[in-house]
């Protein structure tokens, strides 16, 4: 698929699908908008502005933050958009991760956070920043496992009762733990990492199983492996900005991340023979395991650019036959590093 392709996401939007039994109809793509505040090294926000616009152009309609970005930089960020969009748009943000600054150091230390007080308190800071009356979508960002589940989400459920939030949504949690919640509230999407880099969350009792069985839509994030599918990586310490969190995550670094690179080759071959890009057909794997798992899927990869975001949109449009979809399982298996610096540590430490 070609950039003149691609630039036909403006007239033709993407198709729309529901999150959940009865959540909001969306985008089939979504728009990761975390990296326009923080994480990638420094940002041009005019450029970013464009690139929200030239998602909702294209037809994309879920726009996907949380707290924690930017330390509640990236709501602020998208306030003025949403005001100009309002109806036009699905908004989704999180809470969960704390990152507190000590006072006596100005280090920041970050605490996963379910009690309920802290809920409460954090959905009403959200609005503010947000500009809005209501969020569409309410996300418990990480689990505590300390917290019973049925508390934290009867709050979050409490917020919906209130007004101030029309669905819920979990990330990162088991297939369990969306089963304990939906008994709650009604989940209307999980959101966890899922490419073709992670796989993790596929295969019976797991978060896709739960979800299918449940009704509840997937919302993948990192669908493009954080970039690395679009082919663009080879040593993540000499082609990565000043300040890129990707320098400190083991599956783009030294060997690693040359091994990595070789597992494209069956991408860009597919890529070529579509005439697409290797980001679209990664996206294009995502999007038809809702064809192969039963369940509603919505990406949302992240990007700071116009022509990217139109890039992306239309791998919508891209459908794998039965033999790339062959040629294309083998690769998680053989991915090397894991996907975080600190897999060990608290889920805090990993967005």
């Amino acid at each position: 698929m070609t950039e003149d392709n691609a630039t036909d996401a403006r007239i033709a939007p993407i198709a729309q699908v529901r999150l959940g039994t009865d959540g909001p109809l969306v985008g089939v793509q979504g728009l990761g908008c975390m990296g326009m505040s923080e994480f990638y090294g420094g940002t041009d926000e005019g450029a970013a502005r464009a690139t929200l616009d030239a998602a909702l152009d294209a037809g994309v309609t879920l726009f996907d933050t949380a707290d924690m970005y930017g330390r509640g930089a990236n709501e602020r960020f998208l306030a003025p958009f949403l005001a100009r969009h309002r109806d036009e748009v699905t908004i989704a943000t999180k809470f969960a991760i704390d990152r507190s600054v000590d006072g006596s150091s100005d280090v920041e230390v970050r605490h996963v956070r379910n009690d309920p007080a802290y809920i409460r308190r954090a959905v009403d800071d959200s609005l503010q920043r947000l500009g809005v009356d209501v969020i569409d979508l309410y996300y418990m960002h990480r689990r505590d496992p300390a917290v019973p589940l049925a508390d934290s989400v009867g709050a979050m459920a409490e917020l919906v009762r209130a007004g101030k939030v029309r669905h819920l949504g979990l990330s990162e949690v088991t297939g369990a733990e969306l089963r304990e919640a939906h008994a709650v509230h009604p989940i209307a999407a999980l959101q966890s990492e899922w490419s073709l880099f992670s796989r993790d969350v596929e295969g019976e009792h797991t978060a896709v199983s739960a979800a299918a069985e449940l009704g509840v839509a997937f919302v993948p994030y990192s669908p493009l492996g954080r970039g690395f599918l679009a082919g663009a990586f080879t040593d993540a310490a000499k082609e990565l900005a000043e300040g890129d969190f990707r320098h400190q995550q083991p599956r783009f670094t030294g060997d690693n991340a040359r091994a990595n690179a070789e597992l494209l080759a069956p991408v860009r071959a597919i890529a070529e023979a579509h005439g697409a890009t290797p980001g679209q057909v990664a996206l294009a794997w995502v999007q038809q395991q809702a064809d192969v798992h039963g369940l509603p899927v919505v990406p949302i990869p992240g990007t700071r650019k116009a022509s990217r975001v139109r890039e992306n949109a239309a791998a919508t449009r891209v459908r794998l036959t039965a033999d790339e979809l062959a040629r294309l399982e083998p690769i998680a298996a053989k991915v090397v590093g894991d996907r975080y610096a600190n897999m060990a540590g608290t889920s805090a430490d990993r967005e």
